[in-house]
């Protein structure tokens, strides 16, 4: 017992050893500061976050504008080029140079390569007639019209060449004939051409060939004479050519025939049946006589 007693009072007394131990590390080290609760939000504060929270995040706008072409550099340049020069050469009546069309442009400073496309372009379009240069003389450009006709005497010319009486449009014309519609005026006072004109503005719509041969002077006092019979109304008309036994031309000889009304057809009565009473037979009696 002696021996116990012993083990349990040094156990003890290391115990009490390491606890203040424990202790005093706890002491020895820095406080922590003390932490403050946090202020509890109040009743506008809370409403005006979660209206926050609750509020679309839209996306950033962007710079791209979807409604125009995308920018991809010297394709649509040069297109547009093209068109101002196609344009160029449709107010000049003469043959240009691709260094005159370039100057024009303001195009001369830029590099070969530029200059080669843009003479390709002109050369294949099918607005632009080409003359390649011969000799010491330089390759040409012009507008090429639907028609090649600038002149009255080449419009006489073009319609008499016709293998069918086809008229031509006034809007073609002026494509490559700016001053049509004057020497269209005329050619159809001396009785060269037929015109027909808009009902808004009286401007030259189409023009057809007109032979003076073909009119012929007809006598006013049998002008005066003819506009001077009346004809006698349509139901007077009509009823004189009844009385002499003819038919008018607003009425049709075709008699109408009665239509038919299709009757329906009746249901007949399905055939046969296999028979199960054959044993009350001498019992019943058949009344399929009687069914309509």
């Amino acid at each position: 017992m002696s021996y116990l007693q012993s083990k349990v009072q040094s156990f003890n007394a290391n115990l009490g050893n390491v606890a203040g131990k424990i202790s005093n590390k706890r002491t020895v080290g820095a406080v922590a500061p003390p932490v403050k609760p946090a202020p509890s939000p109040t009743p506008s504060q809370t409403s005006e976050t979660s209206r926050n929270d609750l509020k679309r995040k839209r996306p950033a706008p962007s710079d791209v504008v979807f409604s125009q072409p995308k920018d991809t550099g010297m394709g649509n340049e040069i297109g547009t080029q093209i068109t101002y020069a196609i344009e160029f050469l449709k107010n000049k009546n003469t043959p240009q140079k691709l260094s005159d069309i370039l100057s024009y442009l303001s195009l001369q400073t830029r590099d070969d390569a530029y200059k080669d496309l843009f003479r390709r372009i002109m050369i294949k379009h099918i607005k632009v007639n080409y003359k390649p240069s011969q000799g010491d003389a330089p390759s040409l450009f012009s507008f090429k019209p639907a028609h090649n006709i600038r002149s009255a005497e080449s419009l006489l010319s073009h319609l008499q060449s016709q293998r069918t009486f086809e008229g031509l449009s006034v809007k073609e014309l002026k494509d490559g004939w700016p001053e049509a519609e004057v020497e269209i005026d005329q050619l159809e006072a001396k009785g060269k051409l037929l015109v027909t004109r808009n009902m808004k503005d009286s401007h030259a719509r189409m023009v057809w060939l007109d032979d003076p041969s073909l009119k012929f002077h007809i006598d006013e006092d049998f002008q005066s004479l003819w506009h001077k019979t009346k004809l006698p109304e349509a139901t007077v008309l009509a009823a004189e050519l009844e009385s002499h036994g003819l038919q008018p031309a607003n009425k049709t000889g075709l008699v109408k025939k009665p239509t038919k009304v299709q009757e329906k057809p009746k249901r007949k009565a399905r055939a046969g049946g296999k028979t199960t009473n054959v044993h009350m037979a001498g019992v019943l009696k058949d009344y399929s006589h009687l069914k309509k």
